[in-house]
């Protein structure tokens, strides 16, 4: 078994965790939470979108969707709305405040991403972004059955 300082999942938690330490505070600041804002960024790139849709590039598992999109249309940053003909299937979309709080937030973001790019280089920045994009074109082998000792 590999180290555990040779582990890429704990080395990816770790480095998360360290590149929202940036993040966190300006999103405590606004009263919003890191999922929270990820839905406002999508939903601020892509307008109408579909509810599983959402969830996908949100990185947000959809039972836990439906909860952060009713405490986001209480707080009025987006509606929800069923698709005519087809009551199963749930569009979101931002609100003119939710525009308006990207828009605030986004500007606090901008500022802690060039802190960030400030201690790795924009070439080291840009480089990083490439090995994550090649790391989330991973295919996972086939689930092989473990053989236990009573096989």
């Amino acid at each position: 078994m590999r180290a555990l300082d040779r582990s890429l999942p704990m080395a990816l938690l770790r480095a998360r965790e360290s590149v929202m330490a940036f993040f966190r505070p300006e999103l405590n600041a606004a009263g919003l939470t890191e999922q929270q804002w990820r839905i406002i960024r999508v939903l601020h790139e892509h307008d109408d979108m579909e509810f599983h849709e959402l969830a996908r590039l949100a990185c947000v598992m959809p039972p836990s969707l439906t909860g952060m999109l009713t405490r986001l249309e209480r707080k009025r940053l987006l509606r929800r709305r069923k698709v005519p003909g087809d009551q199963r299937r749930l569009h979101v979309m931002l609100t003119n405040e939710g525009t308006a709080r990207f828009i605030a937030v986004s500007r606090c973001m901008e500022q802690r991403y060039l802190l960030i790019e400030a201690q790795f280089g924009k070439q080291g920045l840009d480089a990083l972004f490439k090995l994550l994009r090649q790391a989330q074109s991973l295919q996972a082998p086939q689930t092989r059955a473990l053989r236990t000792s009573r096989d």
